[in-house]
This record gives C-alpha cells, sequence and structure tokens, in this order.
C-alpha cells in the first residue's frame, strides 16, 4: 500500500543529484576577472584572441586561473584583484597600442569562482540583478517627434522622385509637423500626381487643399496607424542597437526592455563608472557610401604610404588593408531601409540592401556611371571610420535592391548586415533618470535577503518538528528539497535574481510547506476516524492531493498572469515564484510520501505513526484508538 516501485526512487535521487550539481555553483562566490571585447563595430574575437591573451598574459608574468572564449568576448579569471589590475594593464597596452583609438574594450568583470568540472557540466550561478550586485540604472526617453519628423523628411524626398521619374511638374513641397504639402499650378496636374502620389506612399493620406497664394495642392498627412508603425520600429531599433553595444562591454545579464510607449530601461550590474555607462549607451554610429579614389596618385599613396590626394582619405577594411576613398558622401545611413543576409548567385555570402525612394535613384546613377570601380561603404563610430565592405560593381543596379557579395562566409553576411541594420539609432534618446546602487548595499541587500530565507526556513522547521514530531521532520526534508531544486532550475535557466525574487522564494517556501499541513493534518483526520496507520497515509495523502492541486493551480495562474502583463520588478517574481510552484508540488506531495514510504511502507504490522497528538473526541470513541508517538 504505502511502497513505491524502484523507479520512483531512483526519479527522486536523479532529481536531487540534479539539483545538487546545478545549485552548487551558487556556492563558490565570485572571482575577479578581466574580459576583452570589441570596441568597434567591426571588430571581432575568435579561437585567435584566446591565444593571444595567453601569451600576453605569459608574458607580463601573470598567471590566470582560466581563459575562455565567451560568446564575442574573452574572460581571463583571476585569484585576487591585485592581478587582475595588472593583466589589464598588460591587455591594455598589448590591444590598444593607441590610446587615443581604442580597439578593444578591456573591462574588470567578476565571473564565478566554480571548478572546472561544474563548469564542464554547464552548471553555471544565478545572475545577480543590479539591486543585488551594485550597478548603474538609467530610464531613457526616445524623442518620438524626431523619428516622425525624419520619416517625413524621408517621404518628402520619395514624393520629389516619383513626380520627377512620371515627369509630373510641382510648384514645391513644404513640410508641415507631420504632413506635407505639394503646390501645383493647374488642376490637371494636381489629378494626375494624386493617384500617383496614394499609391505609391501608403503612409500618408493624401486629400486637396488651396495655400494662401491661392495655389492647388495636395496635402498627405502621417495616417495614425503609420505614425504608430514609425513610433515602433524606431523604438524597436533603438533597443536592438543598445543591446549591440551594451554586449561589448560584456556587462553579465543587462537589462534593457522598454517602458511604456516611449521610454526604456537600461540596467548594468556589475558596472560603477557612470561616464563609461554613458559613452557607452551614447555611441553614435553612422554609415557613408563613397566610392573609391583608383587614379594613380591614390595607387602611388597606397604603395608608399604617403600623402593621399586633395579631396579623398584614407581608411582601413576589416581585414586591416588600407583602401583611399573620395571625400564626397554618395548615399548614408538615412537611406538604408533594410539590410539581410542571403546568399549570391554562386550560393556564397551576401548581403541584401533595401533603399529608400531617393536612395534608390541615386544608386541606380552611381553605379550606371561607375561599373567596374570599387564602392567603399563607411561605418563611423565616434568620429573615425571603418570600412565594413568595398565591393566592385559589376553592373548598374536599380530598383532600391542592392547586393553585396564578393566571397564571404554566411557569417560575415550576417555580421555586416548586422552593422548596416542596427549601426545607429533611428531617433535621438534623452536620459531622463540616472541612479548608481553601490557593491556595497548590493552586498548587504544579498545578507538581508538570505537572512530572512534563514531565518524564515528555520522557524518553520521548528514549528513543524515540534508539531508533527517525525512528520514534521519528513516535510522540513521536503521543504530543503524544494529550496534545492528551485535554486537548481533557476541556475539552469540562467535567471537573473534580485530582491523580488528572493521574496518570491520566501513566498514559495510557505506555500510549499502549507501542501505539507494539508497532507499531515489528513492523515491525523483519517487516524481520528478509526483508520489503520498504513490506510491513514495513503488515504491521507490521496485525500489531500486534490486539495493541493487546485490550490496550486490557482496561484499559477495568477503567477502566469503578472508573468504576462507584469514588467521589471513584477516579472523577476512571477518567474520565480511560478516554477516554485512546480518544485513545490513535486517535493510536498511525491518526494516527502517517498520519505515516508521508505520509513513506514516496509512495517507490515504498523502500529502507529509519529505525527503529533491526535484530537479524538471522547463522545464518538466505540474502539481504541491508534496509537501514535
Amino acid at each position: 500500500m504505502n511502497r513505491y516501485p524502484l523507479w520512483k526512487y531512483l526519479i527522486i535521487a536523479l532529481a536531487v543529484f540534479i539539483g545538487l550539481m546545478y545549485s552548487l555553483p551558487n556556492v563558490f562566490g565570485e572571482a575577479p576577472a578581466v574580459q576583452l571585447s570589441s570596441g568597434k563595430a567591426t571588430v571581432k574575437l575568435d579561437a585567435d584572441a584566446v591565444k593571444r591573451v595567453q601569451s600576453v598574459l605569459e608574458t607580463a608574468g601573470v598567471q590566470a586561473d582560466f581563459v575562455e572564449l565567451d560568446g564575442t568576448s574573452v574572460r581571463a579569471r583571476f585569484k585576487d584583484t591585485d592581478a587582475q589590475i595588472k593583466a589589464r594593464d598588460a591587455l591594455s597596452r598589448a590591444f590598444n597600442p593607441d590610446a587615443a583609438d581604442p580597439r578593444y574594450i578591456v573591462a574588470l568583470n567578476l565571473v564565478s569562482r566554480s571548478p572546472q568540472w561544474l563548469r564542464s557540466l554547464h552548471a553555471h550561478p544565478m545572475f545577480l540583478g543590479l539591486d543585488l550586485r551594485g550597478g548603474v540604472h538609467f530610464l531613457m526617453q526616445v524623442d518620438m517627434k524626431a523619428a516622425l519628423t525624419q520619416k517625413v523628411e524621408s517621404l518628402a524626398g520619395d514624393v520629389r522622385t516619383l513626380l520627377r521619374d512620371k515627369d509630373i511638374r510641382h510648384s514645391g513641397i513644404r513640410r508641415d509637423d507631420k504632413a506635407l504639402t505639394v503646390r501645383f499650378r493647374d488642376e490637371a496636374t494636381r489629378q494626375a500626381a494624386r493617384p500617383l502620389l496614394q499609391d505609391g506612399l501608403v503612409d500618408l493620406l493624401w486629400t486637396d487643399g488651396t495655400d494662401a497664394s491661392g495655389d492647388l495642392t495636395l496635402v498627405g498627412a502621417l495616417k495614425p496607424q503609420s505614425e504608430r508603425s514609425i513610433q515602433e520600429q524606431a523604438l524597436k531599433q533603438n533597443i536592438t542597437t543598445l543591446h549591440n553595444r551594451i554586449n561589448e562591454l560584456g556587462v553579465s545579464e543587462p537589462v534593457i526592455q522598454q517602458q511604456g510607449l516611449d521610454r526604456v530601461v537600461v540596467q548594468l550590474p556589475g558596472v560603477q563608472d557612470t561616464a563609461k555607462a554613458k559613452d557607452i549607451i551614447g555611441r553614435t554610429a553612422t554609415l557613408e557610401v563613397r566610392m573609391a579614389d583608383d587614379s594613380a596618385e591614390a595607387q602611388t599613396a597606397l604603395l608608399s604610404g604617403g600623402l593621399v590626394p586633395f579631396g579623398s582619405e584614407r581608411y582601413l577594411e576589416r581585414s586591416g588593408e588600407p583602401i583611399i576613398v573620395k571625400r564626397q558622401v554618395v548615399l548614408t545611413g538615412d537611406n538604408l531601409t533594410d539590410a539581410q543576409p542571403g546568399f549570391d548567385e554562386n550560393q556564397e555570402g551576401a548581403v541584401h540592401l533595401t533603399l529608400d525612394a531617393r536612395g534608390a535613384r541615386i544608386f541606380r546613377d552611381v553605379t550606371r556611371e561607375n561599373v567596374g570601380k570599387r564602392m567603399a561603404i563607411i561605418l563611423f563610430e565616434k568620429g573615425k571610420g571603418e570600412v565594413v565592405t568595398a565591393p566592385v560593381i559589376r553592373a548598374e543596379i536599380g530598383g532600391g535592391r542592392v547586393q553585396i557579395s564578393g566571397r564571404m562566409s554566411t557569417e560575415e553576411a550576417a555580421d555586416t548586415a548586422l552593422l548596416l541594420r542596427a549601426g545607429s539609432l533611428a531617433a535621438p534618446m534623452e536620459i531622463i533618470e540616472e541612479r548608481t546602487v553601490g557593491p556595497s548595499l548590493g552586498a548587504e541587500n544579498i545578507a538581508q535577503g538570505f537572512n530572512s530565507l534563514v531565518y524564515g526556513f528555520a522557524a518553520i522547521a521548528v514549528f513543524m518538528v515540534f508539531y508533527y514530531l517525525l512528520f514534521g521532520v519528513f516535510s522540513t526534508v521536503a521543504l530543503s528539497v524544494n529550496l534545492l531544486l528551485l535554486i537548481a532550475v533557476l541556475s539552469m535557466l540562467q535567471a537573473t535574481l534580485t530582491l523580488p525574487g528572493i521574496a518570491a522564494i520566501a513566498l514559495t517556501l510557505g506555500m510549499a510547506i502549507d501542501s505539507n499541513v494539508l497532507i499531515n493534518e489528513r492523515v491525523r483526520e483519517e487516524l481520528r476516524n478509526g483508520a489503520a496507520p498504513q490506510s491513514a497515509i495513503a488515504a491521507g495523502y490521496e485525500h489531500a492531493w486534490a486539495t493541493i492541486l487546485d490550490s496550486n493551480v490557482t496561484t499559477l495562474i495568477a503567477g502566469l498572469s503578472l508573468l504576462a502583463f507584469g514588467s521589471g520588478p513584477v516579472r523577476g517574481f512571477a518567474v520565480v515564484h511560478c516554477l516554485g510552484i512546480l518544485t513545490s508540488m513535486f517535493s510536498a506531495v511525491f518526494f516527502s510520501r517517498g520519505l515516508v514510504n521508505l520509513w513506514y511502507g516496509r512495517q507490515k504490522k504498523l502500529k502507529g505513526v509519529s505525527i503529533g497528538q491526535v484530537w479524538k473526541p471522547q463522545a464518538s470513541t466505540t474502539a481504541p484508538a491508534p496509537s501514535v508517538e
């Protein structure tokens, strides 16, 4: 009746073992480290960078616990902060010989002290949020008016192109806030222009009008749905660009999320230098398309390293080779609407660009006049430019669809598309709130949160053991396993733990022990009704299961609602809360019954159970009550 088959005990043992393995990294704490990451969008780090870092550290006489490639950055862990500072200085000298133009970011960081055998199992500790680790918090406002103005300016260029291509004359185009006004001299011309503009520019709603001078006009105002779409796209592109920039700094689990319709929250745990953080998130990147200078003077300057011809400049390609390009800008990133990786006709990597109407017209003219020449696409950051790619023009390219190819790998094509697509912010952003949380405050928050869990757990354990005796011990062990499994799951998911998360863990402990209280009281009720001890145990767990399931499902629904509709700290609380409900159902029912079965299940003639005082009214007593311990 109260015996588990072997496979159930194996499941319990496996769950506890996994819980121990994946919660263990949280015990070791953090060690000082140095992280080397890209300081420019055109610079990448790979396995060769790891070997170079190891060589630099050996030359400097600094011993690292390990050096590894972590995503797009290289991390080296050290035993103490003295070695960390020495390593940072050595790496800065080696990787950034020109301090005025740093190509790499050498940042101090913290990584887990977990031993290598745990790391090989992909067992990592939970990330700590801003309130537990310290760092910088920014609330940024996106200038949506500037985004709309930029879009309307772009549409004004499209209007000129459409009317010029169809040889429809106009008397001028004027932008008024979020609308365009096109003047015509006669009604026939306006009638010819209306269907063209309505079909070609679907974001604008065109209406007839007359200006102060009596000229006939077509007024195109942004449609409300188009206006919302432009604002949403601007916000999304800004968030994507911020992600790209902050990832270069190597911040562990940065929080970059939308707040409201026009604000973005940026939290950088572990970063204490506010000025450096501002510099990174406020970086501006722009794209320019220029023609390469293939004159004899330019070729001589390339070979000799001398002065470049007047009207030209020297830049470096991604491979490090110099190239001389003309100063005249053919196109800018404002004319680029999209960039996606793909394949060319030879099934090699390529980048497919989409230009707006003005950019398509300029590109068509330039490519027609410069077949066989190189065109350089330059990315500017902090006033310094680097050539992303410099393809040879093979033929005239029209239609606004451009393909960049030339022995690219698929990875290089994807990287180039990302640079071209998200190199700059879609709309200006302003920091309206700035907050710094010190590491000492974070450590104090951790200590207080940990103490609240310890004291709460101890109080629950004392009460359960005092009130339910051995069954209270079983409940306390099950509660410990629940906490172990919850931390393990959070660690495996690489969740970010914050103060609301610690509050959710405390709440989970209370809910988990509530399930054990229900089970113990149902067992007591069965004993009170005269059932035999073995039957009382079986009936108690079976009858309590329905109540436990109902209460946990309803609470889980509330948690999922918080997860779906909440944001920020509320979502952090909801994640831990929902996971805690699932682990508590396993530990309170499945695991605790396994302990009870293991202790009592093999006793065929069980006379009593240690579950505390069973209160039985004398009036209903018809037979001796089962003995209890």
